[in-house]
């Protein structure tokens, strides 16, 4: 079995602030190409079956106030 090693060049740093975030997120857009179009279309509700949520996860959601409140 290898044993990998990484090294950080730097401690990490978990107070971070918008504008480095941002800078993070511009030098790595390029790495990701969006589509030109999506290609995918609605699907009928008649076509939706077989969808079933735990008892305990709708209690949970039916808890949870509405947005605006």
């Amino acid at each position: 079995m290898t044993k990998f090693e990484v090294h950080a060049s730097a401690p990490a740093d978990l107070e971070v602030d918008l504008a480095s975030l941002l800078g993070d997120c511009a030098r790595m857009a390029p790495h990701w190409a969006a589509p030109d179009r999506v290609l995918s279309r609605p699907v009928s509700p008649s076509l939706i079956h077989g969808v079933t949520v735990p008892p305990e996860s709708a209690r949970l959601l039916d808890a949870m106030s509405d947005y605006g409140d």
